[in-house]
């Protein structure tokens, strides 16, 4: 019988009452009194060196406040990175500025030149068209490989190349690696591209800056996913502001998908605009706008080989890699295609020797950072094509090849610096071929040969590292911050508690998980347990949500901070219960003496703890409220097996998905519903990659796919339904949960195994085609069967 209650139970998710009724609270619904608006002029050139800016016809235009140029925040700090990456001679990276307006130069489509403050967005707007700019374009450095060959033009003048950093891991593997390869039986080579993507999540961004004069506090209402990190990092680096005098506040926040982790410019920009126009001043980002300056994703160029020996046992694996950094260095973005990509590339297989080396290049295009599933996703691409096109060249099952390689043996150490503590690919695979009747797959074959159509399987297994940590590790690995996470769990006089954490909600349901956890721990409805989050004025400092960290991590610091408040409160029921405190049990609600029937219901223990008529003050303080800080020993790793059927139309190369089966192990599940909600959503995306995204730029760095007349999302009818499971659970041993993280295993796994069912259909229609690069659209797939 399913829980009523609780940990694994699919209680229904609380907050989706105020967003289908629209009673949410979103940054753009929120209007300050005397507020102003700001549009920012932004550069329609890829490179070039700005001449001048006239700003007086606009200054004169009805309405306008005030206009800003990259003079006014001359004495400001740039944007900064959150991150430096160390290369593979000792020396650190490559770390230009990024200024808040752009200042002498503009480096990419869509940066700010200008911005126009006014009464309304329409006089901001019709001000910002009578700036007269005049730009000396430049060559548009936009191919990496191009980007970074002798004579290239600069992105940076200050710079000795387009070079961020040449990333070798591990470098004392490097020459086993190579020997291995000279001695293996076969070796099997693929070139790809992991496509870029445009994150576009449902709400734009949204920021509106307050200032009050009386106190000199400074207020940020911005869509973000974790606000104390856009407070310490804009407080500290640009604006100079003391963290005590800055408050940012993310409400609801309707999706990020990584692109809302980051300090962008817009939001430096309004928190001090606000304090120079003495009035609130409010941006709202349009959707053309979003495509050229939210950060984009992947974008990776690779050349993976893979060694066998003569019984296709994996020997060795080695990369090279092209990473997109754009033109400036994003919050995240030197550590996604170094520690979040190269640390997975042993994926699921006992491989003993690995060497990745990673390039990354500065070009005159947007910046690149973490997109769902950051890192993970491209080691993955590369490793499951490798693997799939190796069995094809050998003959063999690549389910077999897998499991014949798969790691049997836990906890594993890696020849890529992680350990793996628990796992069992063998239970998942095994799950997989049963789950998507995989046995039956032939049948299914020759029902699409009736149609005209050719079918294929594509096999994909995956593993990723999850909640982000340990702080000490992180720190040695060039993390400019710790990335712990906290809570606070204040219980009212009646029994109720509100839980204050740094983790941030935009669209996990933490408002009913965390709910659960807590109940299922002291033994009371779920209703009274508030979750309270996005405002650095009531949580204690938190690093945000990202890297399906919130329950691992934050989840874990709440178990902490209750298990804190319970053993306070047996202290106060043993004292109402004259028993030692060691007989004192929860359970239901009420704490008992062992062995008797003797008891005091929860809520007569918290108001005795703000009632204490009679209490132990000597030994305890009134109040029942803690604070916990939690910081992970490692990682968690998430697994899984995946397997897609497509059909191809020979005529018009058209790929339709007939069946998807994702079978996931993420230890220790709270809720199966909200598991279940993101695996579909990850999957959406993965194969919105897989089939129809792409971020395109001309060679003159133009974006060519700037709005959704030009970029394909998925829709309903381009994803079939899903048969998902995540009973195969071996729990976390070292947080309190035994979770490991679900929200980006389907943006994961489902793009090789998209592209392997591809290749597998073409083949068996008789193409000699081993590989085609994503998104794999029917011109792409019909050239290819050319």
């Amino acid at each position: 019988m399913p829980k009523d209650g609780g940990i694994g139970a699919s209680s229904k998710r609380r907050e989706d009452i105020r967003f289908l009724t629209g009673e949410g609270n979103y940054t753009d619904d929120i209007n300050l009194r005397g507020q102003a608006h700001v549009f920012f002029l932004r550069s329609d050139i890829a490179h070039g060196t700005i001449t001048s800016i006239d700003t007086a016809a606009a200054e004169a235009m009805p309405g306008v406040v005030k206009v800003f140029t990259g003079v006014d925040f001359e004495a400001v700090g740039g944007i900064p990175c959150g991150w430096q990456v160390t290369d593979k001679h000792g020396e650190p990276m490559q770390e230009p500025r990024h200024p808040v307006l752009a200042h002498g130069k503009v480096r990419h489509v869509g940066e700010p030149i200008a911005a126009v403050v006014a009464d309304t967005l329409e006089q901001a707007r019709d001000a910002a068209e009578a700036i007269e700019v005049d730009i000396s374009e430049l060559p548009a450095v936009v191919d990496m490989k191009a980007a970074v060959a002798a004579g290239a033009t600069k992105v940076h003048d200050d710079l000795t190349s387009n070079l961020c950093y040449d990333w070798g891991f591990v470098e004392e593997n490097k020459a086993a690696t190579d020997e291995a390869f000279e001695k293996a039986a076969h070796v099997t080579t693929l070139e790809l591209v992991n496509n870029r993507l445009v994150a576009n999540p449902m709400e734009p961004r949204v920021a509106v800056g307050d200032f009050a004069r009386g106190t000199g506090d400074h207020t940020l209402y911005t869509t973000s996913q974790n606000p104390h990190v856009i407070r310490l990092l804009m407080g500290a680096f640009v604006l100079g502001i003391p963290e005590h005098k800055l408050r940012v506040v993310a409400p609801d926040v309707g999706g990020g998908f990584g692109t809302k982790i980051f300090h962008y410019q817009e939001e430096a920009f309004v928190t001090f605009a606000a304090k120079a126009c003495n009035r609130p001043v409010k941006w709202t980002s349009s959707r053309s706008e979003a495509f050229m300056s939210d950060a984009h994703g992947r974008d990776h160029v690779t050349k993976i080989e893979l060694a066998l020996d003569a019984e296709n046992n994996f020997t060795a694996l080695r990369t090279d890699t092209y990473a997109n950094m754009g033109a400036y260095l994003s919050t995240f973005a030197p550590s996604v295609p170094t520690w979040l990509h190269g640390t997975l590339m042993a994926g699921n297989y006992k491989t003993p020797l690995i060497y990745v080396n990673v390039k990354a290049v500065f070009t005159n295009t947007v910046p690149v950072d973490a997109y769902r599933g950051a890192g993970r996703p491209e080691a993955t691409f590369q490793l499951e094509r490798v693997v799939d096109k190796a069995a094809r060249e050998l003959g063999v099952d690549p389910i077999a090849l897998r499991r014949q390689n798969f790691i049997t043996q836990f906890p594993y150490a890696t020849p890529v610096a992680v350990e793996y503590d628990t796992g069992d690919y063998v239970a998942t695979m095994d799950k997989l071929e049963e789950l998507g009747d995989l046995s039956g797959f032939e049948a299914r074959l020759k029902e699409s040969e009736a149609k005209g159509k050719w079918r294929g399987l594509g096999i994909n297994c995956y593993i990723e590292a999850c909640g982000i940590a340990p702080s000490n590790l992180v720190g040695q690995l060039g993390a400019r911050a710790g990335l712990y996470e906290s809570a606070t769990v204040r219980v009212n006089a009646t029994g109720g508690l509100v839980v204050m954490t740094g983790s941030h909600s935009h669209g996990q349901g933490h408002e009913t998980a965390f709910p659960q956890v807590i109940s299922e721990m002291i033994g009371i409805p779920e209703d009274m347990i508030e979750i309270v989050h996005g405002d650095t004025a009531n949580a204690p400092m938190g690093m945000g949500t990202y890297g399906s960290r919130s329950l691992a991590v934050g989840g874990s610091a709440m178990v902490r901070a209750t298990e804190k408040i319970i053993a306070k409160a047996k202290k106060i029921a043993s004292h109402l219960l004259e028993a030692s405190e060691d007989d004192i049990e929860l359970k239901d609600g009420a704490f008992s003496v062992a062995g008797t029937d003797k008891s005091v219901a929860w809520g007569d223990v918290t108001l005795a703890a703000y009632v204490p008529h009679n209490y132990p003050l000597e030994d305890l303080e009134p109040g029942l409220e803690e604070t916990a800080f939690y910081d992970p020993s490692n990682f968690t790793y998430p697994s899984g097996a995946y397997a897609c059927e497509v059909e191809v139309d020979p005529d018009t190369g058209k790929v339709t998905i007939e069946r998807f089966t994702a079978v996931d192990d993420f230890g220790n599940v709270v809720n199966p519903m909200i598991v279940t909600g993101q695996v579909h959503g990850g999957l959406a995306q993965g194969i919105g990659q897989a089939l129809l995204e792409n971020c395109s730029y001309d060679e003159n760095g133009q974006l060519l796919s700037a709005s959704y007349m030009d970029y394909a999302m998925p829709r309903a009818d381009d994803v079939p339904f899903y048969a998902v499971d995540h009973s195969c659970q071996t729990p976390c041993t070292h947080n309190p949960l035994g979770v490991k993280g679900c929200g980006e295993a389907g943006a994961i796994g489902s793009p090789p195994s998209v592209v392997n069912a591809v290749v597998d259909a073409l083949q068996r229609g008789g193409k000699d085609v081993t590989h085609i690069d994503m998104p794999l659209t029917p011109s792409r797939v019909w050239a290819a069967m050319q």
